[in-house]
């Protein structure tokens, strides 16, 4: 049974988190030195889902920023990548609801369709831009109608580097304080590898480069598949999270022929195979505690206990203030957009033990979190 340092020592040196190695530094002793004794034994965490999406548009430096100032421990990039290799930070590949590209008619002749993850798209995507190119587009809110104040941020904001936001990140945790870590999303990692813009080279590259690829960085990976994260554990110390999302199945799975679904690996025999090469599991939050028929709150599931009797750590996603993300019985009213009672829900699942949240809003995750003395 191989050792999980990482989390332990995330706690212990949260404050020497971000301190930068020599570029190349190898850490002594390999990457499984990450591994302690528990998965779920560093403190509650708080990660800026996208930045403070609930108050700026995604990805962008100012979202990441402002979730720092708010309190959260972690701020989450979704990586993807450039024509010319660079990463860059949004949610998915097409960026035609993220930024203006669509109004932009120098790059009209870009839009086009192609097939993610098995699934028809149609629009814009990050992978046929240079950095240059990207770096003349804005940054927009993604659902304007639930989040209409947003808006008034159109056009302000650049698409960020993942570089940009290391540098964010350092320049944040010496005003602050404390160490504001980077909680990092490979996405679609077989849809740029088949393209020949693999991310996980990149990644590893970058997080070396900035003395970040050593146990005791405050940094977490975290991918929807499995044979990535598998690849990216021979090659990282920090520690790793899979990501189980509600129906479906990794989309590596389905592109080998493996049987295999979310469904799968969310059983005690999935969690233990996935103990085998990641530290922590991001479920949907409806696998923790599910919505009964008419949409109400519903009774929670095992699968706490069961990632944690694996040494798992658990970081559901994602947590958000308006009513159309809530259940029925905690809605403030008909209009999806108004806030509900978002600490309801907040006190439901902490009550089950989780180890830390995504949160759009985490102001409020902070504030649930100090309330129920976590």
């Amino acid at each position: 049974m191989r050792k999980r340092l990482a989390l332990l020592a995330l706690s212990g040196l949260a404050v020497l988190g971000m301190t930068v190695a020599p570029a190349g530094a190898e850490p002594a002793g390999g990457a499984r030195d990450r591994h302690g004794d528990a998965g779920h034994s560093e403190k509650f965490v708080v990660v800026g889902h996208r930045g403070a999406s609930g108050y700026r548009p995604e990805h962008t430096l100012a979202s990441y920023e402002l979730a720092a100032r708010m309190g959260a421990d972690y701020i989450e990039p979704d990586l993807v990548i450039t024509k010319d290799g660079v990463l860059v930070a949004r949610h998915e590949p097409e960026i035609g609801g993220t930024t203006d590209v669509a109004q932009r008619p120098e790059f009209a002749d870009r839009k086009t369709t192609k097939t993610v993850d098995g699934r028809r798209v149609t629009g814009w995507f990050a992978e046929d831009f240079t950095l240059a190119e990207l770096k003349t587009l804005r940054a927009v809110e993604r659902i304007p109608d639930l989040r209409p104040d947003n808006t008034i941020y159109d056009g302000r904001f650049e698409v960020p580097t993942f570089q940009e936001i290391v540098n964010l990140s350092k320049r944040l945790s010496r005003e602050l304080g404390r160490t504001v870590g980077l909680y990092i999303e490979t996405k679609h990692p077989t849809y740029f590898a088949e393209q020949g813009l693999a991310l996980e080279p990149k990644l590893v590259e970058a997080l070396t480069r900035n003395g970040l690829n050593r146990p005791g960085a405050k940094v977490y990976v975290q991918s929807f598949e499995v044979s990535n994260l598998k690849e990216l554990d021979k090659r990282l110390r920090v520690p790793l999270v899979q990501l189980v999302s509600g129906s479906g199945a990794p989309y590596d799975f389905v592109r080998s022929g493996d049987p295999r679904t979310y469904d799968d690996l969310a059983t005690p025999e999935g969690l233990a195979e996935i103990a085998g090469y990641a530290e922590g599991l991001g479920p949907v939050k409806d696998r923790i505690i599910p919505r009964n028929a008419d949409g109400t709150l519903g009774e929670p599931t095992s699968l706490v206990a069961d990632a944690h009797r694996a040494g798992l750590a658990v970081h559901p996603w994602t947590f958000r203030a308006e009513n159309a993300f809530l259940p029925t019985d905690l809605r403030s009213s008909d209009d999806p957009g108004a806030w509900g009672d978002i600490f309801a829900e907040y006190e439901a699942f902490l009550a089950t033990g989780i180890d830390g949240v995504f949160a759009d809003h985490p102001d409020i995750a902070v504030e649930a979190a100090r309330t129920a003395g976590r």
